[in-house]
């Protein structure tokens, strides 16, 4: 039989994952203050001030909400970094694209360092599942006011890095394993996107509550998706096979009470 452990299949399909958003975060991150490139020396000049000013401008922002709270407005932002409020409205149409730009660099020079920093060819698939799930927690819970900060605006960017870099290895992890088994892979895609989800809303309501450490939370998260993982392998990606036996909760056995006549037997509840 093939290998059933692929973890350098999953290393890579998660590397390249943060490659590609790297490179897509860059190019958001040029395209606001950098126009189309001409031969005028003095307009090129411009537009680098212009992107250099404006990356100070975030980078300051996300000094400010460190120590000011995710709440902080434009004003207050504005007077930490010590510009006026209408030198943030000329690069920034509002909180909103502000946030947006802060997002996009967290996500390029927070998040994406520390998942490739981590991910390795040693790691088998279970190993592999459980450090992208632990890195991402931990960056937050290191950053949980600009997380916030960023959460905190209607911005479909927030959280594409880590989604797409933790569907990537889950998806690769189970067409993998499927595929050794000669089993259906088609499922692969759908259940990895659940499963990200589900762990997404679960850190939304972290970073409010903040009950558990972050550790705890990480391998709580783990047991739910690699729980998922192996009872998909187990029935070969197949979901008539997995209606027709689901996984079985193996049973209670309870003892008996002291009033009944047959002390050798217990009772056993599903």
């Amino acid at each position: 039989m093939a290998n059933l452990s692929r973890p350098a299949t999953a290393a890579r399909a998660a590397v390249n994952a943060a490659a590609m958003l790297t490179r897509e975060l860059e190019q958001r991150m040029v395209a606001p203050a950098v126009e189309a490139v001409t031969g005028d020396g003095r307009k090129q000049r411009w537009d680098q001030h212009k992107q250099r000013r404006r990356s100070e401008l975030i980078e300051g922002t996300i000094t400010a909400v460190q120590e000011l709270g995710y709440r902080a407005g434009m004003d207050e932002i504005a007077r930490h970094i010590g510009v006026s409020k209408t030198v943030l409205y000329r690069y920034f149409a509002d909180r909103n694209e502000l946030a947006d730009a802060v997002t996009d660099v967290f996500l390029a020079e927070t998040v994406l360092p520390a998942l490739t920093e981590s991910l390795t060819e040693e790691l088998d698939d279970y190993e592999l599942v459980h450090t992208v799930i632990r890195v991402c927690v931990g960056v937050v819970a290191d950053n949980t006011a600009v997380y916030r900060f960023c959460a905190s605006q209607d911005s479909a960017k927030r959280g594409a890095a880590t989604h797409r870099i933790l569907a990537s290895t889950i998806e690769s992890t189970l067409a993998g394993r499927l595929a050794d088994r000669s089993a259906e892979t088609d499922g692969a895609g759908v259940w990895a996107l659940a499963m990200v989800g589900s762990a997404d809303r679960v850190l939304e309501w972290w970073i409010s509550d903040q009950s558990l450490a972050p550790e705890l939370l990480a391998d709580r998260l783990t047991m739910l998706i690699w729980g998922g993982v192996a009872g998909i392998v187990m029935a070969d990606g197949s979901p008539e096979r997995f209606t027709a036996d689901p996984p079985q909760i193996p049973p209670i056995l309870r003892p008996v009470d002291s009033g009944q006549t047959d002390p050798g037997q217990g009772v056993r509840q599903p």
